[in-house]
């Protein structure tokens, strides 16, 4: 049976979605969520970064306009799924911009481990076990070894990285909100999200985005740029998150770091140093020792 979240896909594409492990989506979006930003790095020798990551969210808007339609849905909602949604556009849109900013300056598996800090420092506060010290211990170390270094030579970019660790952090918990919400499916939550955050980053992006409009090449590898970092990862985000308890998907997303370094060395040739890879295996270590606080338990209805 077709669950009513994945109705509003289709019932042929429902059918695909629902029999599809909601593993698999998130490996698609583990490797698009750092395939994409490496290749706006490239981009940013035609278009300023702030230019990128307004394309990248508008882009992105323009697909899930086409595509959902989501502003039919805007009326029907209650006053808190809309400023739920308000509340992850805003989140999408600066997470998006300072996330640009930090990779512009450091490298891009050193800025994909700070993200998951936040993450831990809260389970850990959460669930005060000897597990989650141990993944705390971990993750700090490998944040050391990959900031120590860069902390004198590049502080404005682990200040950046640092704002996006936070905002991150902030997308997972909303983002779980709106793939477990009644009112509306996660895609078109998502949808009227991000187009939404469009309007909210016009006035951080639009003046150094607007060359690009002068300039096809630059323009259609944005539009690629979009696609491959806020279309793919986040939908499939959507659909793994609806599936898959928040604990489960915090322990998958140790997989990002170590992505995202990979991703770093065959699209930029970023290659880590022994300090940078030891960094790297302790925030995964750390991200999957991690521990949510068990749930409470529901009261029962009879």
């Amino acid at each position: 049976m077709v669950e009513p979240r994945f109705r509003s896909l289709g019932r042929a594409a429902a059918r695909i979605v629902h029999r599809t492990p909601p593993h698999a989506y998130f490996v698609v979006s583990a490797v698009f969520h750092y395939l994409g930003p490496a290749l706006a790095v490239l981009l940013f020798a035609r278009v300023e970064v702030l230019g990128v990551a307004w394309l990248r969210i508008a882009t992105a808007a323009v697909v899930f306009a086409v595509w959902r339609r989501p502003w039919r849905l805007w009326s029907r909602l209650d006053r808190a799924t809309r400023w739920l949604l308000t509340g992850w556009a805003a989140v999408l849109a600066v997470m998006n911009s300072v996330f640009y900013l930090a990779i512009d300056r450091l490298p891009l598996g050193t800025v994909a481990a700070i993200e998951f800090l936040p993450v831990i420092v809260l389970a850990a506060l959460a669930a005060r076990t000897r597990r989650n010290v141990a993944a705390l211990i971990a993750a700090v170390a490998g944040v050391y070894l990959l900031t120590d270094v860069r902390l004198v030579a590049e502080p404005l970019g682990i200040t950046f990285a640092a704002a996006n660790a936070v905002l991150f952090a902030l997308y997972i918990i909303l983002g779980h909100r709106v793939a477990r919400s009644r009112q509306v499916s996660g895609i078109d939550g998502l949808a009227l999200s991000m187009m939404i955050a469009a309007v909210i980053a016009l006035p951080i992006g639009i003046g150094q985005a607007a060359p690009a409009f002068l300039d096809p090449v630059a323009l259609a590898a944005a539009a690629g740029v979009g696609i491959c970092s806020s279309v793919i990862p986040y939908v499939c985000d959507q659909l793994a998150m609806a599936r898959l308890p928040r604990a489960t998907y915090a322990l998958m997303v140790s997989l990002l770091p170590a992505t995202a370094t990979v991703v770093g060395i065959v699209v930029l040739t970023q290659i880590p140093s022994v300090a940078e890879v030891v960094g790297v295996v302790l925030v995964v270590t750390g991200v999957a020792l991690h521990q949510e606080r068990p749930a409470e338990p529901q009261p029962d209805p009879a």
